[in-house]
């Protein structure tokens, strides 16, 4: 007899998870009010405007600007500095590509360095120690929405003069030490792509406390121009990052439903650890007393395959996800993907060389050995937690017969 789902038996969970994105009356209202308007775009537009002046406030800075995506983010944000070929930008070994991408895109070549075990974020002194004369920022990653060690990083970044951007992507609405993320470093980046916690299908942010900077990246992202132009004076060289009246009218009503989910996935997520707690072969992303708020973009575990009967990582997550739970490897290794492996940068002269690389133990056992699970399984109840579970060890158990 068939057992596991994948073989032909039935599925572990029949009661399906929250749906993702949510939506309901807000966000249709707040729609159909761009499209009645007839003024689709922000420069004629209030919509945007009101999403950046809310945001701004939700995160604890002073500007917001927003983008077409987090990617753009990160470029624009490096732009403002006038990042590029020659210049190093440091970023954790382990992230999703765009973290690296947006340096590569600028001319500018990343170093990568190591991530701390439990939390997955980048180690400040690993940071402080490939910093080079070439250095001009760093980017540091909150993993699933777990805070860096911002103070440390922040103090090694002003001593050598660097420049410090949030990669805070998957932490809308959390927080280090009670302060929101993003708050901390020059620029905050956020994206609202499709899987994130506020979404509008694809939509970035940019927030910082420097008027300079906000004003400098407002010109960039407006292909040059400044604002209220009417003669086409392009005064940079910029682009066109600018956001839309329907993606902010949707993070309008996305935005009122954050700070209580956050708390679901909080309180779900510290009860699943607890339920993994003695299942051989999996352990959680750790957490760090600090991490005040701890959003769970996604829930991430290391898995043991020893403990599995010796079944690859990527066949477990292929057996997980017919027995009803979504799951995923994990990102692997930036300098590890294709195009860095080829060298093939379309042209660009980034001068990467995977060889001199800083060690990268702990982004590589990461890369090869976590599974995550999609946010959604966070947003459901108690039963939906104990199924995960479940499931896992029903795979477990099959294998290890």
């Amino acid at each position: 007899m068939k057992v596991l789902a994948r073989d032909g038996g039935t599925p572990f969970k029949q009661k399906p998870f929250p749906n993702w994105p949510i939506y309901d009356e807000r966000e249709i209202n707040l729609v159909t009010d761009v499209v009645k308007s007839q003024n689709w775009w922000r420069v004629t537009g209030s919509k945007v405007k009101e999403f950046e002046k809310k945001f701004a406030e939700f995160q604890g800075c002073s500007y917001c600007l927003g983008v077409t995506n987090g990617t753009s983010a990160i470029e624009l944000a490096l732009s403002v500095f006038g990042i590029g070929e020659g210049d190093e930008v440091i970023v954790p070994g382990m992230t999703f590509i765009s973290t690296g991408l947006a340096v590569t895109n600028c001319n500018a070549t990343p170093v990568l360095v190591d991530i701390d075990p439990d939390t997955l974020c980048i180690i400040p002194e690993k940071f402080e120690q490939a910093i080079t004369p070439r250095t001009k920022a760093v980017i540091p990653v909150h993993m699933a929405g777990h805070g860096c060690r911002m103070e440390e990083i922040c103090e090694i970044a002003k001593k050598n003069g660097i420049i410090v951007i949030e990669d805070a992507a998957h932490g809308h609405g959390g927080e280090w030490k009670n302060k929101r993320l993003g708050s901390y470093g020059d620029i905050g980046i956020f994206s609202f792509q499709n899987g994130k916690l506020m979404t509008c299908g694809e939509g970035g942010a940019m927030v910082t406390n420097n008027k300079d900077i906000y004003e400098k990246a407002y010109v960039i992202q407006d292909v040059g121009r400044p604002k209220n132009d009417i003669i086409y004076e392009h005064v940079i060289r910029g682009a066109n990052y600018r956001m839309n009246e329907f993606q902010a009218a949707l993070l309008l009503a996305q935005m009122e439903r954050v700070e209580g989910l956050n708390r679901l996935r909080e309180k779900h997520a510290t009860e699943l650890d607890k339920l993994f707690a003695d299942v051989k072969g999996i352990r959680p992303q750790g957490r760090e007393a600090d991490a005040t708020i701890f959003t769970h973009y996604m829930y991430m575990f290391y898995y043991d395959k020893s403990f599995f009967s010796g079944l690859p990582r990527e066949e477990f997550v292929e057996y997980l996800k017919a027995e009803g739970i979504p799951a995923c490897v994990c990102f692997p290794v930036l300098s590890n993907t294709k195009f860095f492996v080829e060298n093939d940068f379309n042209g660009r002269n980034i001068n990467y060389d995977k060889k001199k690389e800083h060690d990268l133990t702990n982004a590589n056992n990461a890369g090869e050995n976590m599974v995550w699970l999609h946010h959604r399984t966070l947003e459901g109840d108690e039963e939906d937690l104990k199924e995960i579970v479940g499931a896992v060890k029903k795979i477990q158990n099959e294998f290890n017969k």
